[in-house]
């Protein structure tokens, strides 16, 4: 949260607005969210601070940051709707995680997915990852997230995927392992 906080702090510089939403209340972090003209940073403190009080007004932006092209944006964002618990939550997750055109902004929502848990998490871990099987694409970081995440999820249905994997060479060993993690016979 610290990370967050200070990277926020220094994009704001020396803006008042930033103590403002530091210490804001509930209420009027919604409203910052919903107010015209203000600076990126700023609804990413107030949509992040909302999303970590369990405030689910902040589920839309929230998202929006979760496909943002910043990685750290995507981070926060993604750390925020962990917290969040909102019911939506995995869905825009595995909709993002699976969006070929997005696949340079997926690392996040396959992270959260597997920090979720949720049913749709496997499905579209298995679908990310098949199509980022070819030994030069470039997402391979994107692959091998969905590769730990299968693993840690350990569920049966992703084993044939993951032998698919360890053929890759940047990938070999997390299969490996994510095999190991699963349950039921090899």
């Amino acid at each position: 949260m610290n990370d967050v906080l200070e990277r926020l702090r220094a994009e704001a510089g020396p803006s008042p607005e930033y103590e403002v939403l530091l210490t804001a209340a509930p209420d009027a972090l919604a409203d910052f969210l919903t107010s015209a003209g203000l600076p990126l940073w700023a609804r990413e403190l107030a949509a992040y601070r909302l999303g970590l009080a369990g405030d689910r007004r902040a589920f839309e932006s929230l998202v929006l940051l979760l496909n943002h092209r910043d990685p750290a944006r995507c981070a926060a964002a993604a750390e925020a709707l962990a917290v969040l618990d909102d019911p939506r939550t995995a869905r825009a997750a595995a909709a993002l995680a699976t969006n070929a055109l997005r696949t340079a902004y997926a690392l996040q929502p396959v992270r959260l997915l597997t920090a979720l848990r949720a049913p749709e998490s496997v499905p579209a871990l298995t679908a990310t990852l098949s199509r980022l099987l070819s030994p030069h694409d470039p997402y391979w970081r994107v692959a091998l997230a969905c590769v730990e995440g299968l693993g840690a999820l350990a569920d049966p249905r992703a084993r044939e995927l993951l032998v698919r994997a360890q053929s890759h060479p940047r990938l070999a060993v997390a299969a490996t392992a994510a095999l190991k993690q699963l349950r039921g016979p090899c």
